[in-house]
């Protein structure tokens, strides 16, 4: 119901909607050790199906039902606590991503697990932005091939246009930390709180 209704902008969830292939699975409380080692086995799954190349778009929400945050800066905090320990957790038998970089600070960084790069957005009921504001806190991992591939056939920038003015037409403005992959870190983008100029990401690759 949440990406289905009228004013929902993003088409490229909508397109996974539409495909049966958005996976949504629910993990307790964001952070949680348990959630955490939950998540990991699945994603491991998900990352590893995506050579099945029907789809156009394709996306695993996981969803934290318990302990939700009460303001939006908790909740970015939580969200990086999250991403910092699921990398933590990854063993290691396969590299980071070849296709971006693991240091936040650079903008062609993607987060990356089992060897698979993902744009991560993150809902949850205290966003700023209206199109985020799900009744439970969520990690929506979008795996970076689905926008290479829509890169490569010339839809991308289309796509993104028609987003962003859909999102503009809800909010009354446009996200003030969005920007293209490689102008500036997508890290700034991942919890959809407006962080300041000089904000520096807390996670770091660990091995």
């Amino acid at each position: 119901q949440f990406i289905s209704s009228v004013d929902f902008p993003c088409l490229g969830a909508r397109g996974s909607l539409r495909q049966g292939a958005c996976i949504v699975r629910t993990f307790g409380s964001l952070g949680d050790s348990d959630a955490i080692d939950d998540l990991a086995g699945e994603l491991q799954q998900f990352g590893r199906a995506l050579l099945d190349r029907e789809a156009t778009f394709r996306s695993f929400v996981a969803v934290f039902p318990l302990n939700i945050p009460e303001t939006e800066t908790e909740f970015d905090g939580r969200l990086w606590g999250h991403l910092q320990r699921l990398h933590d957790a990854d063993d290691g038998s396969t590299p980071w991503s070849s296709n971006a970089s693991d240091n936040p600070e650079y903008s062609n960084f993607s987060f990356s697990f089992d060897g698979v790069a993902y744009f991560i957005v993150g809902l949850s009921p205290v966003s700023s932005r209206i199109a985020r504001q799900f009744r439970f806190p969520a990690l929506v991992f979008n795996p970076h091939g689905v926008f290479d591939r829509l890169r490569a056939e010339g839809r991308l920038e289309r796509m993104k246009a028609v987003i962003r003015e859909r999102d503009v037409r809800l909010q009354g403005s446009i996200n003030p930390n969005l920007s293209d992959f490689g102008e500036n870190s997508e890290a700034r983008q991942y919890s959809g709180l407006d962080h300041p100029a000089d904000w520096k990401c807390p996670f770091h690759r660990s091995r």
